[in-house]
């Protein structure tokens, strides 16, 4: 059997040429090949694995709940410990009047819920979302990504949708009493790593409480400890209305979830009562993989650590062609001159064994999102590939 041509042949793809890396097995910071190659993991899969790779609390929480039972009724139905305790400790962490988690598969499904939970809350149509915004790949959360060349080849989507820039403080004037609810990552992604400036997210908050629009703070990506805090946003003194998490919630797991005051979400039970339904929303498995993970995130210095990582990357990413680290703890991007410099520095760094990744509007970015469980040395090693790659660079383009 060649796994590999199966894969190209029987397996949808998302691009020409994926990467395809032939797993055996993953552990810690590391992926192992089946030709018994390690891979230093600088991406966390796509910042999805929190804790690195089979991270022995959540492989026990998933094996424990498997032995006693899986998925047995749609979302909201039976009582289920797992998602019970999962959502209980994310109120017990999450600032007031966020107390009530609505627990789906994916980033993209809480996306659409809250955009349907901001309308439901205020009878009103128009979204408002950043320019490069990414929020996830279904139709409603296509509708408030703010890049046009990704989205054309699937209109029509949501109406009345309108897009202000990250950062720019005269655009907020652009929320008013038409708008439903102002959607927006607490650190842009996609864009580039963007952090909030001068206040801009708490000045959002602002006018969405003088116009009667609500505030959905996207944390898929910078959620449980990436930052340094359990969520980005705690990072820039505001408090959404509606939260939106996914990505290393699950801690390798897929699951998303979207919270906010209990009076809005009761919404989603009458008229019409089923106001969003999800099948597999909730699995047993799933969040007693999250509940694992968020206990451990809480529970330990791993937040603390992410800080502390950080300065040790911008400490050793030094180099001419690293024009700027951006981003914060554990969610950077190493901007270098151009496109070319990026795509020779990740592809290089794959035959070397380093897993470094792009960001989907920014193609000058190097993303280095790994897991928060990795370590000074580990750090250090893949930070010294990395410069001695762009020494490479520099020495062939002198030749």
């Amino acid at each position: 059997m060649n796994l590999k041509n199966d894969f190209l042949q029987y397996q949808a793809q998302t691009s020409p040429y994926p990467l395809a890396l032939e797993v055996s097995h993953a552990k810690g910071s590391y992926i192992y090949t089946t030709d018994g190659k390690a891979y230093l993991d600088f991406v966390a899969g796509v910042s999805a694995c929190t804790l690195g790779h089979s991270h022995p609390k959540v492989v026990k929480a998933i094996k424990d709940q498997a032995e006693k039972y899986m998925h047995v009724m749609v979302y909201g139905e039976y009582v289920q410990e797992p998602a019970v305790l999962l959502s209980k400790l994310l109120a017990q962490h999450l600032p007031q009047p966020l107390e009530t988690t609505y627990l789906v598969n994916s980033g993209t499904e809480a996306t659409e819920g809250a955009l349907k939970l901001a309308k439901r809350v205020t009878g009103r149509t128009q979204l408002i979302s950043a320019k490069n915004a990414y929020h996830g790949n279904t139709q409603g959360s296509m509708s408030v990504m703010g890049y046009e060349q990704r989205k054309q080849a699937y209109r029509p989507l949501l109406p009345d949708v309108d897009f202000i820039e990250f950062n720019k403080e005269e655009d907020i004037q652009k929320i008013t009493h038409r708008t439903a609810g102002v959607i927006l990552e607490s650190i842009q992604g996609g864009a580039g790593f963007i952090e909030p400036a001068n206040g801009y997210l708490s000045k959002v908050k602002k006018r969405c409480e003088e116009v009667g629009a609500l505030l959905i703070i996207d944390e898929i990506q910078p959620g449980f400890g990436r930052t340094g805090k359990l969520f980005g946003f705690q990072n820039y003194d505001v408090v959404p209305d509606i939260l939106v998490m996914g990505k290393g919630m699950g801690g390798g797991m897929p699951i998303g979830a979207f919270t906010a005051k209990k009076e809005y979400m009761q919404l989603l039970t009458h008229g019409p009562k089923l106001g969003h339904i999800t099948t597999f929303g909730g699995h047993p498995v799933i969040a007693a993989a999250a509940l694992a993970t968020l206990q451990e995130v809480t529970e330990t210095s791993l937040m603390a650590q992410a800080l502390e990582k950080e300065a040790l990357f911008r400490k050793y990413l030094v180099h001419p062609l690293i024009t700027e680290v951006r981003g914060k703890g554990l969610m950077l991007a190493a901007m270098t001159p151009s496109e070319e410099i990026t795509n020779f520095v990740v592809l290089e760094a794959m035959k070397e064994g380093l897993i470094l990744f792009w960001l989907l509007f920014e193609p000058k970015a190097i993303r280095i999102s790994p897991p928060l469980t990795l370590s000074e040395e580990e750090i250090k090693k893949g930070c010294e590939l990395i410069v001695s790659l762009l020494h490479k660079w520099e020495q062939k383009a002198v030749n």
